[in-house]
């Protein structure tokens, strides 16, 4: 089978936690010759995800968020060197510098676990989310992806899924419908990028 390689995208993962929203892309993007998940950033040295990254032989970048805001310009041009086309937040508590927005335009995509523009914002995220949805009594959640810009949570939609949230649902429960939800439209979404 011919692949030409000039067309495959380079992508970076960017995550904080455990990262299994970043194994699951790394299954799903296995075989794929449109794009290579070629490393993985976290500002956590104790975080999952590394291990996981590991177990994929991808390689694995540890920024602190001092670092990220103090070295921009050296992490970008890094992050150029290294050919990347395209930057995945998967659960990254840390905000993207501006530089970082205006050095990869629309190449920069992010996961939010709600129906923006509700709940969005600073301190919106993971358990956050899903405290505020059952406190407001709401009847559906859900995840949107979408482009990274200067403002939290505000940039361009590339997709949005829904769940229905019951009257018995705790936070821990939509958190897994939520992440069901993760797991399935996050591939579909790259695959929309690419």
């Amino acid at each position: 089978m011919f692949v030409n390689f000039a067309l495959m995208i380079n992508a970076a993962i960017f995550a904080s936690g455990e990262g299994t929203n970043a194994e699951n892309l790394f299954n799903y993007f296995a075989n794929d010759p449109r794009i290579k998940i070629k490393l993985v950033v976290t500002n956590k040295d104790n975080a999952g995800v590394i291990a996981r990254a590991e177990n994929h032989k991808k390689n694995v970048q540890i920024i602190s968020k001092a670092a990220l805001e103090n070295y921009t310009d050296k992490f970008i041009e890094f992050l150029k060197v290294e050919k990347i086309d395209l930057i995945i937040l998967a659960g990254f508590l840390v905000k993207i510098p501006e530089a970082f927005i205006k050095a990869f335009p629309n190449k920069i995509i992010n996961i939010h676990p709600s129906l923006l523009p509700n709940y969005g914002g600073k301190g919106m995220y993971g358990m956050n989310v899903h405290r505020a949805v059952i406190e407001n009594k709401e009847i559906e959640s859900g995840i949107t992806i979408h482009f990274v810009n200067e403002e939290y949570d505000k940039g361009e939609v590339i997709l949005q899924a829904k769940c229905i949230v019951e009257s018995t649902d705790t936070p821990e429960l939509l958190a897994k419908k939520i992440q069901s939800l993760e797991y399935e439209y996050l591939p579909k979404a790259i695959e929309k990028f690419l």
